[in-house]
């Protein structure tokens, strides 16, 4: 049903309602009040009829998403190449498609989207996306921009319902759609393969259905009410399922719903059996509805993607060994560590991959001059060595030796097979972790020195027992400085590869980043046995999965020639983020927000701060304000209240934030601050033609305002849609170039 119109307040309204449901009345209400105050501050003309009135209303949703619509799909197919992180995740939706197991930071529900949009519109998986600017030629593409852009287009009809639904005010939904629809930022994030319009559509459904549930709070458990609760978990476990910035829109959600059962434990007209029944109904729909579907996407994602890929390194043994093609699957290998042995030797810490050496020395001041050793997430031949003796070059693959197994204990000595170099630590510091020691390849085809012996060691075992290839957990003390060998995890500078750091810790605390296990393991003169006893179960999968992708995400370093960025240039628009095209002859997409939409919201922010705490203040201290303010008020505190603790959770915690930050982050707060600017500007227009109600003109005040918004956020968008729909020719810094005088900010790249 539209939203009710018409009526005068009664100063007896301004109280809440007792009733049976206690503060549910009380907030309803309140937004009865809301409404009315909305309805004659300025009074509006009648609709007419009820139909007429539902008509009118229906007609304005359907423009408001047609035009949604009709932006986002215009010139989808252009440019027909790849497009920024159009590389990454359309490569995903391929892995899905070709069921090719791949490692990701993110929740896999976005990219197994893709990768199902992919596949329903013909596209066979066969594009190699290796980078921007690779054309699609005859792949089939535009079913994945096309499902993105549809999710994208959703947007704008979302916020107008959650604005409508907040304010009571078609004017305040109508210039929040126009904020969204005229920017030229969502509308290019919409247009191509990315996660971002995905995540954007979940968290705009959880907060339309939150406010749904919301206004149904005085019919608790009737349909509707279940409905939208339940939507909520759906679209929450969405979000979250997509990317872990979801947990943003949960914390809303959450802190909504603490604070509703928190009044309604407060009501004494509720027994605690119907309390009970409350949060019970929130327990399923909000938390066990949501990790249940959360929890099926990883299933589903675990089933699709069987076959070994690029990811498997990230993973552990057992891991690897459930993945079809991987070396480890139904593979037989010897069971007991012997020397002579050629073996990969595996952290056990998630995501730092294999001990590995190559030829390349650490540069001049870096330690002693020698071969770098690091570790390295993918498998390679650089990460095979052979265990020797300490006191030997004889080859234990002699036939004419006998087999000697390794033991718990033993002095060793490990050689790099495709150098002849062998793990070597001394007293030098490591490059990175400045109270460890260096750790190197030294030696000639085998001979080195005292600094080449290590002891091996299996956690909780007696000296004298085998060591078991895959399941002992091992480590190797140096046996000179006494030092352990470990990964400190840190990212290595362009001279290491960028990767990662190893060191022999001083300090003997048992952690996993100092713990080994023998992976890949090759030795002709002895038995092999099967592997199928190491798969893991399905929690330990996920677990395993969720631990990769945190230490993934944390570890995000930019690459070469990124435009990287930091929180504090967000909000005001600062700097864009070139899509495609570098030079006149390129087709150019530059990701930048409408200015006019972004500095406008920038400016709300402000003067919601100021003007809401100015009536906070006011209705504290017990002033007692005209009907058509307080109702005003109510709007401005609540529905305000509410889209502002939105951007706040979605903006601020990237300041705690320790990888790498990229302007499209903001894009989900964004949608929050175009909400508050619909909700604050109609209701200061409103307060403005109220206090100037005997003005002849005074009527006009909120139609002329709210106009002048939807025509300038209009005009700018007619200024700027070039950076969306794409530019050729000079570049703006050319006095000829068509964008020459758009360029407001020289940190503006386009």
């Amino acid at each position: 049903m539209p939203p009710a119109t018409g009526g005068g307040l009664a100063e007896s309204e301004l109280r809440p309602r007792r009733g049976r449901c206690g503060p549910q009345a009380a907030r309803a209400a309140g937004r009865d009040v809301a409404a009315e105050a909305v309805a004659r501050s300025p009074k509006r003309p009648a609709w007419g009829s009820r139909r007429f009135e539902a008509a009118g209303w229906w007609a304005l949703l359907a423009l408001v998403t047609l035009l949604s619509f009709a932006t986002r799909f215009h010139r989808l197919d252009e440019p027909p190449h790849i497009c920024w992180d159009e590389t990454h995740f359309g490569k995903m939706g391929s892995y899905y498609i070709n069921r090719t197991f791949f490692f990701d930071v993110h929740p896999p529900l976005g990219k197994m989207l893709i990768g199902l949009a992919g596949y329903l519109s013909g596209y066979d998986g066969t594009f190699l996306f290796q980078k921007p600017g690779d054309k699609y030629e005859h792949h089939s593409y535009m079913g994945m921009r096309g499902f993105c852009a549809f999710l994208g287009s959703w947007l704008v009809p979302f916020a107008y319902l959650t604005v409508l639904d907040l304010s009571k005010s078609l004017s305040a939904a109508l210039l929040t759609a126009a904020l969204l629809t005229f920017d030229t930022g969502c509308l290019t994030l919409s247009q191509y393969i990315l996660l971002d319009p995905i995540l954007m559509f979940f968290i705009m459904a959880a907060m339309l259905s939150m406010v749904k549930y919301n206004s149904c709070a005085d019919r608790p458990f009737s349909a509707p009410w279940w409905f939208w609760l339940s939507l909520t978990g759906v679209s929450l476990a969405g979000a979250l399922g997509v990317k872990f910035v979801g947990l943003f829109i949960i914390l809303q959600v959450g802190l909504n719903t603490i604070a509703d059962l928190w009044y309604l434990f407060g009501d004494l007209s509720l027994s605690l059996v119907t309390v009970g029944k409350h949060l019970t109904a929130r327990v399923l729909c909000l938390i066990v509805l949501p990790l249940a579907l959360y929890t099926a996407t990883f299933a589903v994602h675990f089933m699709v993607l069987s076959k070994s890929g690029p990811g498997d390194g990230f993973f552990s043994s057992a891991f690897q060994a459930r993945l079809s093609g991987n070396n480890l699957h139904n593979a037989s290998i010897p069971e007991h560590l012997a020397y002579g042995s050629v073996i990969t030797v595996k952290n056990l810490r998630m995501a730092i991959g294999y001990l590995h050496s190559h030829r390349h020395l650490y540069p001049e001041g870096i330690g002693a001059r020698q071969q770098q050793v690091t570790t390295y997430l993918h498998k390679d031949y650089n990460n095979l060595w052979i265990i020797k003796k300490h006191n030997t070059n004889s080859d234990p693959l002699d036939p004419s030796f006998p087999v000697e197994f390794v033991r718990h204990g033993d002095i060793i000595r490990l050689e790099h097979k495709e150098t002849s170099r062998n793990l070597h630590s001394h007293y030098h510091e490591a490059p990175m972790t400045r109270k460890h020691y260096q750790v190197t390849g030294y030696g000639i085809n085998g001979t080195g020195d005292s600094n080449d012996f290590w002891r091996i060691e299996v956690v909780n075992r007696k000296f004298g027992n085998r060591i078991k290839v895959l399941r002992s957990r091992i480590r190797f003390i140096h046996l000179v400085t006494g030092c352990v060998l470990g990964s400190s995890g840190k990212v290595l500078p362009k001279w290491g590869w960028e990767q990662l750091e190893v060191t022999c810790t001083p300090y003997l605390k048992e952690t996993l980043n100092s713990i080994w296990n023998v992976e890949d393991h090759i030795n002709p003169k002895l038995p092999n046995i099967s592997l199928d006893v190491l798969q893991p179960s399905f929690p330990e999968i996920l677990l395993e999965s969720h631990m990769v992708m945190i230490r993934g995400n944390s570890g995000l370093k930019p690459k070469d020639n990124e435009f990287t960025s930091k929180p504090w240039h967000w909000p005001i628009n600062y700097q864009g983020l070139r899509f495609s095209g570098v030079n006149d002859t390129d087709f150019r997409v530059y990701l930048l927000g409408n200015p006019v939409v972004w500095w406008l919201n920038l400016l709300s922010i402000a003067l919601y701060l100021l003007s809401g705490s100015i009536i906070a203040v006011a209705m504290q201290r017990g002033a007692r304000l005209p009907a058509e303010v307080a109702g005003l008020s109510q709007v401005l505190l609540r529905g305000g209240g509410q889209v502002l603790l939105g951007w706040t959770l979605h903006y601020f915690p990237f300041f705690l934030m320790g990888r790498v930050l990229y302007f499209h982050h903001y894009f989900p707060a964004m949608l929050f601050s175009s909400m508050l600017t619909g909700i604050l500007w109609d209701t200061l227009l409103r307060l403005c033609a109220w206090g100037l109600a005997s003005w002849p003109l005074a009527r006009g005040i909120h139609v002329a305002g709210i106009l002048s918004l939807l025509l300038g956020t209009a005009y700018s968008f007619y200024l700027f849609h070039p950076l969306a729909y794409g530019m050729v020719g000079p570049l703006a810094q050319d006095p000829q170039s068509p964008m020459a005088g758009l360029r407001w900010l020289d940190s503006w790249d386009f």
